[in-house]
Formats: structure tokens, sequence, C-alpha cells
């Protein structure tokens, strides 16, 4: 007697959504997420033409980290403070993009959630202060300007442009 095992096939266990339902939930990711590719962008090339980028970016770490490297000209406005310092900071017409360490940590959402409960417009920016500097794209330290060379894991190395 032969017995016949069958795989479960560990991606499509679960069927995909239908594609009504993953157009609805893509969109609305994009809604609420940045990647820092565009926001380095979009920041690049306000400061070249003296343009307002039309959104503001929030460090929300402790003051220690910002000293360790922050993204240029990112307001620094640790979570814990959004509540009593954000009216003050921020122009509630003004989109915001928050940021923490990196895609293994979540204060960018903890801000986030803060600032859109007071009824801030807001997004994340995807993989936070660490891939900004993996992407290679220029920050500050208490130091100064600093900037390292782009992580071929993360960036494409001969371009400005990922093709996505």
């Amino acid at each position: 007697m032969t017995t016949t095992t069958s795989q479960v096939n560990a991606v499509l266990r679960t069927p995909p959504a239908s594609p009504a339902a993953a157009a609805a939930y893509f969109s609305a990711s994009l809604a609420f997420h940045a990647d820092v590719s565009d926001v380095a962008s979009v920041l690049a090339a306000s400061a070249a033409d003296g343009t307002d980028p039309g959104f503001v970016v929030i460090d929300s770490r402790s003051t220690a980290s910002w000293d360790q490297g922050h993204v240029p000209g990112a307001v620094h406005l640790p979570t814990a403070l959004i509540p009593e310092q954000a009216e003050r900071l921020l122009d509630r017409s003004v989109p915001v993009v928050t940021y923490c360490w990196g895609p293994g940590c979540n204060g960018a959402t903890r801000a986030a959630l803060a600032l859109a409960e007071l009824g801030f417009q807001v997004k994340e920016m995807l993989g936070g202060f660490e891939y900004w500097v993996r992407e290679g794209f220029a920050y500050e330290t208490w130091e100064g300007p600093a900037e390292k060379a782009a992580d071929p894991l993360t960036a494409p190395v001969d371009s400005d442009d990922c093709g996505c």
C-alpha cells in the first residue's frame, strides 16, 4: 500500500485576495506610506529649485537618536511630545511624513497615529532613518553633515532610479 502525502503550498495556503480587494488594499497602503527614495527625491528637487516640497518630515526619535543622525530639514518631535508640541511646531494644512529608526521600529507608526488623532494629514516613511542612510542619502549629525555609500542590497549603485 502506498501513501501519498500532499504538500501544502505555503504561499497559496491562504488564497490571494480578489483583484478588486487587492487594488483597494494597495491603494490604501500608498495613502499611508511613502518610501525613503521618494521623500529624498522630492526634498532634493525642492532644495534645488527653491520650492516647497508640500510636506514636512518629522523625526519622532529621542534627542540622542536625533543627534546621532537625522534627515536634513526634518523637524525633531519625539512621539511623547506630540500632544503638547505639534500644534506649535506644525501647520495643520501641511501633510506630515514621520520616521523613526527603521523597519524594526514602530515609533513612526505611533507618531503618525498621534498626529492623525490631532487632525493632521500624515504618512509614514517606510524604512526610517536606517534606510535613509543605507540608500546613500546625506544626513546630519550633531557634528555636522554625513553621508555613506549606498548599500547595493537597498539601492541601485549606478543609478538614481531603481525602476520601481
